[in-house]
């Protein structure tokens, strides 16, 4: 049920509120749809759908209008306008008529679902024709969708990428999901960015400092606990001790911290002075000393991070060996790892793994953090969500509507009642015009008249999400492949009409 103090009818843009004397006579639904539209040459082709679940069971579901909260928005817009524009008549009969209800229906793809871009995500309907103006009354809320779907996609192309490079240097995927570390709690906007952000990560990996997001994904997707972490040092507990006692800081450490895994950072003064005379001399033997279940991980914080990360894993090897995998690649003993968490985004991880496996080292020696690349770094136009009102009925008669703006065509609008299908190549593609088959649309109904009809699960997300071979595999580019993509972009540009 929706938090009672929170009041669905201020939870919209301004302007909206006055939609309700705009449509024409007569009208007694409006359907909209929500889509990442598809632009030339994205940088992301799909997109992973997370976070409906959330929003409806936070602020939609249950009763969601009161008397009172008709009281507070009527005040509040007769300030903010200065005219009567607010309808109270019509939020009472939502009252009166469905117990402060929602009479919506949304339909959605399957959360963790990997959809290919210009494809509809999600459909919002009215179930009552007295209350066709509350479809787009919504949309404001909705379309914030775009967060989490764009953390959730982000999360899933660096993982794209790791999974490329570990398959390559070490034959096996095996770690995978603890190879990128969300450091981002702090650089976000709000506790309740860092909830959806840390949530949408999750879907991807299991690896997280963001423990907002841990008690989201426990809290609204049955999950106990989805993420895990390591004792680690910040630069505090290092410079506390002064410069004189860096030595004696990691030695506490080791103290403290004797088994299980632990991070230090170790930048401070001089990462690389401090790789080779603290860690790979004065406290080597303490450091062969751990197991593999008690590695240390060293996390250089400043510098180039591909510079730093080869020289500092170039010291490691010098001091403390390093053996080959059974894919011939360098790996330093099981004791000893790295983290990188400076630097990092889709862009710089490429090209440090590229970096790596050209000087002959494994992917198994490194993971990565990333912080506001992951969580911060984008907004709605990364994967351009819009909302769009594509089917009306007036006095009973359905009618297909659309825009088409001359001045920027990318922005036309799908026509009609909308379906998801795979078609018989095997792509995801969009039906318009409400011809699509009823059994073949992925489309499912999650929400109706305040009830929420579908739960999902963490662990069902995440099977939904995870990898295929062909995300992994390294392309080809040959002629056959130039082909099944170019015909691929075509069903998703056109659709079906």
């Amino acid at each position: 049920m929706a938090a009672q103090d929170f009041n669905f009818l201020l939870a919209t843009d301004s302007y909206k509120v006055t939609h309700y004397k705009q449509y024409p006579p007569n009208v007694n639904k409006i359907y909209s749809y929500f889509e990442c539209r598809r632009r030339k040459d994205p940088q992301f082709q799909e997109v992973v759908f997370f976070g409906l679940q959330y929003l409806l069971k936070k602020y939609l579901a249950g009763p969601v209008i009161t008397e009172e909260k008709i009281q507070e928005a009527k005040q509040f817009f007769q300030m903010h306008f200065k005219q009567k524009v607010f309808d109270e008549d019509g939020w009472r009969r939502v009252l009166e008529k469905y117990d402060g209800r929602l009479p919506i229906r949304i339909k959605a793809v399957p959360e963790g679902k990997i959809i290919p871009r210009g494809n509809v995500l999600f459909t919002v309907e009215n179930t009552d024709p007295d209350f066709f103006w509350l479809t787009n009354y919504v949309e404001t809320m909705l379309v914030q969708m775009w967060y989490p779907i764009t953390v959730a996609t982000v999360s899933r192309e660096f993982k794209k990428i790791l999974a490329k490079h570990l398959k390559a240097t070490s034959g096996s995927l095996e770690g995978l999901d603890f190879k990128l570390h969300d450091f981002g709690y702090r650089g976000v906007s709000s506790q309740e960015s860092a909830a959806l952000g840390g949530a949408a990560h999750l879907v991807n990996f299991c690896s997280t400092d963001t423990v907002a997001g841990l008690l989201m994904a426990q809290r609204y997707y049955g999950c106990p606990m989805a993420g895990f972490s390591i004792p680690a040092a910040e630069h505090s507990t290092i410079i506390s001790w002064g410069k004189s006692r860096e030595k004696e800081a990691y030695e506490s450490l080791l103290d403290q911290f004797p088994t299980g895994p632990l991070a230090v950072v170790s930048d401070s003064y001089d990462i690389f002075k401090a790789c080779k005379h603290i860690w790979g001399d004065k406290l080597k033997e303490r450091v062969m000393e751990r197991s593999e279940d008690s590695t240390l991980v060293i996390r250089p914080d400043s510098g180039d991070p591909a510079e730093t990360l080869l020289e500092v894993i170039k010291i490691l090897e010098e001091r403390f060996g390093c053996s080959l995998n059974p894919v011939g690649y360098k790996v330093l003993p099981s004791y000893l790892r790295i983290i990188q968490g400076d630097g990092i985004d889709l862009k710089s991880i490429e090209e440090i793994l590229e970096r790596l496996s050209d000087e002959g080292w494994s992917v198994e020696n490194v993971f990565f953090g990333c912080g506001s690349a992951l969580l911060q770094k984008l907004n709605r136009d990364t994967l351009n969500c819009a909302f769009k009102c594509s089917y009306v009925e007036s006095n009973g008669k359905g009618m297909d509507v659309y825009k088409q703006p001359v001045t920027d065509p990318s922005k036309g609008s799908k026509r009609g009642r909308l379906s998801l299908r795979k078609n018989s190549d095997g792509f995801i593609e969009t039906v318009e015009r409400g011809v699509g088959k009823p059994e073949e649309d992925m489309l499912v109904t999650v929400f109706e008249n305040g009830t929420i009809l579908q739960d999902y699960t963490l662990e069902e997300i995440r099977k939904n999400a995870r990898l295929t071979e062909d995300d992994i595999a390294p392309p080809q580019h040959n002629h056959d492949e130039l082909n099944g993509l170019a015909l691929h972009h075509k069903h998703i540009m056109n659709g079906v009409h």
